[in-house]
């Protein structure tokens, strides 16, 4: 059995992780005892009678910074040589599912969670081992952030989800972005499920979910079309290309 990968969020607002301890998916995680998930209360680790943690910028600018002192006792207390560092910030890599899936073979992760104007970044290139970013928006603090990496890193996890092969059926696995989905009833609002889904033709079900994959892909993200591209077929490029050029 693998080792329990445990997670350590170091955070001004340690209440906002219990939803994600006791509800879905990380919840059974947990309970199944393939991960560890501990708070951090940055508050904790400040000597100050008021347990302030944050100081005015040196030089000028909004906000206040976290610093680095305090945040150092607080790594401190849960670091170890298998503990990977990352600071969760706007102006880090922008995370993805290659990443969740390198993070899923680590033993303890321990996520900054940024507030007001960020840590000291005297603190960040002395501990971290990854800035990471969650999009090209600014959120209040790391905290969700942190929140959206446990759940994906999770779901790489043996034991995690439900069916093993969940995971590789998801948007992103190859490149592209998961083919629409489909129940009962037959008829909703007039729209009918695709006919060639009750066809039992497994070999044409697999080609009619991965053109419905390219073009939604083609559609919404062409971006990931492009990095994908040397891996489509000619019919596929044609396929796509008459998407573009029609805005369909």
């Amino acid at each position: 059995m693998n080792e329990k990968l445990r997670f350590s969020a170091l955070t001004l607002f340690p209440e906002m992780f219990e939803t994600i301890k006791n509800e879905g998916v990380i919840a059974r995680a947990i309970k199944n005892n393939i991960i560890m998930l501990e708070s951090l209360y940055l508050r904790d680790f400040s000597d100050n009678v008021r347990k302030n943690v944050d100081d005015h910028p040196i030089g000028g600018g909004d906000g206040m910074v976290l610093r680095p002192d305090i945040t150092e006792k607080a790594i401190l207390s849960v670091k170890n040589e298998s503990t990977y560092i990352i600071n969760l910030t706007p102006s880090g890599k922008i995370f993805n599912n290659q990443i969740a899936k390198d993070l899923a073979q680590k033993k303890h992760i321990l996520l900054l969670c940024g507030r007001y104007a960020g840590y000291d970044m005297r603190v960040i290139n002395k501990y971290s081992h990854l800035n990471l970013s969650v999009g090209d928006f600014v959120l209040s603090g790391g905290e969700l952030p942190a929140m959206c990496i446990i759940d994906t890193v999770a779901r790489f996890l043996p034991g995690v989800l439900g069916n093993k092969i969940s995971s590789q059926q998801d948007s992103f696995e190859n490149g592209l972005l998961e083919a629409p989905q489909y129940t009962h009833p037959e008829t909703f609002s007039e729209m009918k499920v695709p006919e060639i889904l009750f066809s039992g033709n497994h070999k044409k079900i697999a080609e009619f979910n991965r053109k419905e994959q390219i073009k939604l892909t083609a559609q919404n993200r062409p971006d990931l079309i492009l990095q994908y591209w040397d891996s489509l077929s000619r019919q596929e490029k044609s396929f796509v290309e008459k998407i573009w050029k029609s805005g369909k």
